[in-house]
């Protein structure tokens, strides 16, 4: 299995985090690569269009709105992989600050390796928490 995980840290409340990114269905909202996400069946399912016209469908694991977090798997995608299971964290550090995990496990798809997909998927998760960030100035 293959692994990646990025963090970053923001200088708002845990709550206010949360509040932009804890909606399954909120990815266009904070992250300028999917340009418009679509609820399915009863909204444990996200049917994602990104901005190069790609599209992507994940499913709803958990969801923890108390612990701040969600879990979800792939579906459908143009991704090199397999098994793949994610999960969104959002922790106070402070009141006014907060630490946000996007990490993910994963099995290789034939013709790729570990380390191909740690990276894509590490790229990924890196550019989205900067994306969140820029959602907070300060």
């Amino acid at each position: 299995m293959a692994t990646a995980s990025s963090v970053i840290e923001i200088p708002v409340s845990a709550d206010q985090v949360w509040q932009l990114i804890g909606g399954f269905n909120s990815l266009p909202d904070w992250l300028p690569f999917i340009a418009k996400s679509e609820p399915g069946d009863g909204g444990r399912v996200r049917h994602l269009h990104t901005a190069d016209g790609g599209q992507i469908v994940e499913r709803l694991q958990t969801f923890d709105n108390v612990a701040r977090t969600y879990s979800y798997t792939i579906e459908v995608s143009p991704f090199p992989v397999s098994a793949y299971l994610a999960t969104v964290l959002v922790e106070a550090l402070t009141e006014t600050s907060a630490k946000v995990t996007w990490s993910g496990v994963f099995t290789p798809g034939a013709g790729t390796t570990d380390a191909a997909v740690e990276e894509l998927f590490a790229g990924v998760y890196n550019d989205g928490l900067k994306a969140l960030r820029g959602n907070f100035p300060g």
